[in-house]
C-alpha cells in the first residue's frame, strides 16, 4: 500500500450545488493515485446528490483497483451514514470524537 496516499479535502456543504465540482475532483483524484483519502472533517452538510458522488468514487476506485478511503467523517457525514447504513459500503472506520 502507498505510505503517502493522495488526500483531498472537502470543506463546506456537500449537497447538489457542489455536487458537480466535487465529482470531477473526486474522479480525477481516484483515476491519477493509487491510494486517495477523501477528508471529510470540514463536510458541514451532506444531502443526497453528495451521498451519490461519494458512491460514486468509491465505485470507481473499485473499478480501477485503487483505493479510496474516507477519513475524518464529520457530525453532518456520520448522520447520513447511520441513516442511510452506508458505513458497510465505504468499509472505513469511523471515529465518534467524545465530546460529542
Amino acid at each position: 500500500m502507498n505510505e503517502n496516499p493522495h488526500t483531498l479535502h472537502v470543506e463546506g456543504p456537500c449537497t447538489i450545488y457542489e455536487a458537480a465540482a466535487l465529482k470531477a475532483r473526486l474522479l480525477e483524484a481516484v483515476s491519477r493515485h493509487d491510494c486517495c483519502h477523501l477528508d471529510l472533517a470540514g463536510v458541514t452538510e451532506l444531502d443526497s446528490a453528495g451521498l451519490q458522488v461519494l458512491y460514486l468514487g468509491k465505485r470507481e476506485a473499485i473499478r480501477l483497483a485503487h483505493t479510496l478511503r474516507l477519513v475524518e467523517h464529520s457530525a453532518s457525514v456520520r448522520e447520513v451514514f447511520d441513516l442511510t447504513g452506508l458505513h458497510a459500503y465505504f468499509g472505513d472506520p469511523t471515529w465518534i470524537p467524545a465530546r460529542e
